[in-house]
């Protein structure tokens, strides 16, 4: 299976512009198979941050994890405040700690406005965006989360995996 959606501008994408390998990962925030594959793309980062573009999209498997819509919703309104990969590393540094209470914290440690914030996440300004998202993601064939490319292609083993692939791509 290929990349189904192109990259475009509603990503969040980080790295080189013109890296020679992209990784897109579909993920959920309360999803604990995400958290692991979020351990690797972050030691990957690390290593590997001036060599590759990594590009995040959401996919709250909403039947399953209760929190992870409302969690993709602080995501997004942290990236209108251009904090969106600040609280990208919260939400997957505290799988447990998806409440309201918590998100709020976490806009507050990351320095948004945080008024602008909560009125954001309290209307739903970017549920709706989410959603079609979601079922685009679904219309197009991704299944789950996490899913990753890697230059276009499903990339189907498990994360522990995912470093020593892109390394291996880069040699």
């Amino acid at each position: 299976m290929n990349l189904p959606i192109p990259i475009n501008e509603r990503d969040h994408v980080i790295g080189l512009p013109n890296a020679p390998i992209i990784v897109v990962n579909y993920g959920d925030y309360e999803c604990p198979d995400c958290h692991r594959r979020h351990r690797e793309v972050e030691k990957m980062f690390d290593q590997l941050v001036n060599s590759i573009r990594f590009v995040y999209r959401h996919f709250p498997l909403v039947n399953v994890h209760p929190r992870a819509l409302r969690a993709a919703e602080a995501a997004e309104a942290a990236a209108a405040q251009g904090k969106f990969w600040d609280m990208h590393r919260h939400l997957y540094s505290s799988p447990d700690k998806l409440e309201d209470r918590h998100l709020h914290r976490y806009a507050k440690e990351i320095g948004l406005d945080v008024d602008k914030f909560e009125h954001e996440i309290s209307a739903g300004t970017y549920t709706k965006q989410i959603l079609n998202d979601y079922h685009n993601g679904i219309n197009y064939g991704i299944t789950g989360a996490p899913t990753t490319f890697i230059n276009g292609e499903l990339y189907a083993m498990s994360g522990v995996n995912l470093l020593s692939r892109v390394k291996t791509m880069l040699e």
